[in-house]
């Protein structure tokens, strides 16, 4: 069974901000895009069969980015953390509230947002700040 995270994207204004950060961490020539935790999924199988990272952005799910591994390592300091390794392709969704928390949460599938693209028509040419604030506003 598929099974997503929620995780709060600190720092990023917009799903233009994660796309801009994400393509850095690409040119820096890392080979491999990822996301360190501290703590590890116990679920992990179930995020690797076709799970996502959903983040939420400015108080708002907005983007999500495929989970294609997830993977322990020990850091230079030899404290334990994990790497959840993402797709370099960061996908707009319908945006929706969520309040702020720590860590990363599961995510069931069922409560996700849809894809902006299959969310509704004229959605993803609308700019990003005003579907935010149709949001807000549960007109959208």
């Amino acid at each position: 069974m598929t099974l997503h995270l929620l995780k709060l994207c600190v720092g990023a204004e917009s799903v233009a901000d994660l796309r801009a950060w994400t393509r850095m961490r690409r040119s820096r020539g890392t080979g491999v895009h990822a996301h360190v935790t501290r703590m590890f999924p116990r679920r992990a199988e179930e995020l690797l069969d076709g799970g996502s990272l959903y983040w939420v952005i400015k108080g708002q799910i907005s983007a999500r980015q495929k989970l294609i591994g997830v993977e322990p390592f020990v850091d230079s300091a030899g404290v334990k953390r994990c790497a959840l390794r993402l797709d370099d392709e960061v996908i707009a969704l319908r945006p929706r509230p969520h309040r702020a928390f720590q860590g990363w949460r599961y995510f069931d599938p069922a409560e996700a947002p849809p894809d902006l693209d299959a969310a509704a028509t004229g959605l993803a040419e609308m700019p990003e700040e005003l579907r935010r604030q149709l949001s807000e506003l549960g007109l959208i």
